[in-house]
């Protein structure tokens, strides 16, 4: 289970590089013209005092002047480069690829063009109406018990229509260096447990606003079945009622339970194991159970179930699956509801610019194999290198001069920050995908072809070795992440560009950026979840028990502290689903601000910039990757099911924790927190 910096709610976000292999005078007169400025000044308001609101103080001027576009649910930095990449660079590769001519098929360009081409067709889509789907339906309606049912079930998963549990294939938790089967618990259309059992206003009306929009896409399919919608909340409703909390899917010593594949049957002897898995194209002999009283009391579920509400489950989950895919109508009411109602995005994105997103989302890998050839050059490997072996540095540092840590401990935790290692930009090699079949006039059999491709890819690994070489993000992603199981951490090529990284920007700026986005990540690697693998990447404790029960402490201390902070009313952050990103965030910014004064060890102390000294400016670096502004439904919807803390408080909350940025600012009150309760972990 991965950990992400930071997911934007928007698909895949894509954009250009600040990097160039051009060094002729052109070049460098374009450049010179088009300079990001280290910090924009122009972006802070005077009115506000940093040491009130320092989120305000930094960026107000600039949320004040970058009001929320009326396709989007959120607007800050990540979604200006999305912007950027979308109208320029993917698109600009899409459309030279469309100039040419006898593509061979299967080849990088046959493959994004004709996707492009058969999203673009909406005269096709539209004669074909719901046509593309109903051989799933028709397999769902021959269904003559529950056990035909989920054996119908298990040839629907290969192409991502939901159920209640969903089956893949990653790296064993206890055996990093071998894949195993893992099953989880999945099917609600809501997304998460909160919506189904808060009895704020909010969901009521979103509970209220989702039945109205089952009943609409049931209609409009002609599907003549009465109060679909009720009927699939109620069943939701009570699925979701016995799956775990988002926050305790982060404890993966809580979901890792295996049994052979003959006690599936014994746990839920109502499901069809054999043929699910069967029609699923797999075999094991164990699986990965994340919940086994789930599995007991789904079986019980489905046994009070009637038949007939079961089918119109499984009905809805192929009609929303591919409501983006059908007739305008389908596109448009799903749209609304899970655009509109869930994120307060009142206009869909034009045709064309959701054909360069999906063709981008589905077939990342290839658009990325484009992406890097023309805007990442090597030499940025190399400069990112050298900011992670510094920071690995100041790590190591800072664990020795840990009070609450004992020297055993501590001698584990340097053992596994040597071993962690990294990737930066894209995969050193890339995979074959030509045996897709993608035709100019199908776009949901196109959809399916790429995902049966992903699916039997997923499924090849079952029961071999890792390849530890192996990308889980596209290389044109502005992200980064930490892979437990590999104790690695990786960065896409796009992150590398301002406000993370600039090439223009005085130090301050960028260890306040991508030096702490880097300790960020490496912090993941020690945080509530990260700590609990060894530097193999094996589920292993190597905690001496007081160490264990002091780090438990700080953690807790620091869940408490974000618990407190209500983001709009009737909503607070999640302090045990956003722990481990908060610690990120506080180790992050402590390493990257150590890094910094670590390299001016025996240098003249920088001027101030702007009037800014390089202490305040590190911290203004950190402010300028998170300016955001965001509706109040995608805000609610991040604090009900997202792990990461609103961007707001990823800056007032955090550096409030920090004695460095309160001495920086000379602060007291709102943005300090007393010394005696900071959190000081790493």
């Amino acid at each position: 289970m991965q950990k992400h910096f930071y997911l934007p709610m928007i698909a895949a976000t894509a954009i250009v590089l600040i990097f160039t292999s051009s060094c002729n005078n052109n070049q460098k007169s374009m450049n010179a013209e088009n300079k990001v400025p280290a910090f924009d000044t122009s972006g802070i308001d005077r009115t506000v005092k940093p040491c009130d609101d320092f989120d305000n103080f930094a960026n107000g001027n600039w949320k004040k002047h970058n009001p929320i576009p009326s396709t989007e649910g959120s607007w800050g930095s990540f979604d200006v480069l999305d912007k950027e990449t979308r109208e320029v660079k993917i698109k600009g590769i899409v459309k030279d690829l469309l100039t040419q001519e006898n593509l061979k098929k299967g080849s990088d360009a046959q493959l994004i063009t004709g996707f492009y081409k058969s999203y673009m067709d909406t005269a096709t889509i539209e004669k074909r109406g719901i046509t593309p789907i109903m051989p799933m339906i028709e397999k769902i309606n021959s269904a003559k018990n529950t056990m035909d049912l989920f054996a119908v079930s298990g040839e629907l998963a290969k192409y991502d229509v939901g159920g209640p549990f969903m089956v893949y294939v990653s790296a064993d938790d206890r055996n990093s260096t071998m894949n195993a089967v893992s099953m989880g618990q999945g099917g609600l259309s809501l997304r998460d447990r909160n919506y189904y059992e808060n009895k704020d206003s909010a969901m009521v009306k979103i509970r209220a606003e989702f039945v109205k929009h089952v009943d609409k896409m049931f209609g409009m399919a002609g599907w003549s079945v009465t109060n679909p919608g009720k009927t699939i909340l109620d069943f939701e409703t009570k699925m979701a009622l016995l799956q775990l909390k988002n926050f305790e899917l982060r404890d993966p010593v809580k979901i890792y339970n295996k049994i052979a594949f003959g006690e599936l049957k014994k746990k839920a002897p109502g499901i069809n194991w054999g043929d699910y898995y069967k029609n699923y194209d797999l075999q094991p002999d164990t699986v990965i159970v994340w919940n086994l009283d789930y599995l007991k009391n789904l079986d019980q579920l489905i046994k009070a179930t009637p038949l007939e509400d079961l089918k119109t489950y499984f009905r809805w989950q192929v009609l929303t699956n591919y409501a983006g895919l059908l007739p305008v109508q389908f596109n448009k009411e799903s749209f609304h509801f899970f655009n509109t109602i869930m994120y307060g995005v009142k206009v869909q994105r034009p045709r064309e610019e959701r054909a360069i997103m999906n063709a981008n989302r589905r077939l990342g890998m290839p658009l990325g194999k484009l992406f890097v050839e023309k805007y990442f050059p090597e030499s940025s490997k190399k400069k990112v290198s050298e900011m992670i072996e510094n920071v690995r540095t100041v790590y190591g540092e800072r664990i020795d001069k840990l009070s609450w840590m004992g020297p055993a401990t501590k001698e584990k935790a340097k053992k596994k920050l040597a071993a962690f290692t990294y990737k930066i930009g894209y995969p050193d090699k890339w995979k074959d995908y030509s045996t897709i079949d993608i035709q100019p006039d199908k776009l949901l059999e196109n959809c399916n072809s790429i995902t049966l491709w992903e699916h039997n890819d997923m499924i090849a690994k079952a029961g071999k070795p890792v390849d530890k070489s192996e990308w889980m993000m596209s290389p044109q992603t502005i992200n980064a992440y930490n892979n437990s199981s590999n104790n690695e951490i990786v960065f896409p090529a796009a992150i590398l560009q301002p406000p993370f990284f600039n090439p223009d920007a005085d130090d301050a700026i960028n260890y306040g950026g991508i030096i702490s986005v880097i300790g960020h990540e490496m912090t993941h690697g020690f945080d509530d979840h990260g700590s609990q693998y060894d530097g193999s990447g094996n589920l292993n404790n190597w905690w001496a028990p007081e160490d264990a029960k002091n780090f438990a402490a700080l953690g807790k201390k620091l869940e408490d502290y974000f618990n407190a902070i209500e983001v709009t009313k009737g909503f607070k952050i999640d302090g045990k689903l956003t722990v481990g990103e908060n610690i990120a965030d506080l180790g992050g910014l402590t390493l990257g601000y150590y890094a910094l004064k670590k390299s001016l060890t025996g240098k003249t102390e920088p001027e101030p910039i702007h009037g800014f000294t390089w202490q305040q400016r590190f911290f203004l670096g950190w402010a300028q990757v998170w300016h955001e502004n965001m509706t109040n439904e995608s805000l609610i919807n991040q604090v009900q099911t997202n792990e990461h803390t609103p961007a707001r408080w990823r800056i007032n909350a955090t550096l409030a924790q920090m004695k460095e940025f309160s001495d920086a600012f000379g602060c007291a009150g709102k943005m300090a927190v007393p010394d005696a309760d900071r959190v000081v972990i790493w």
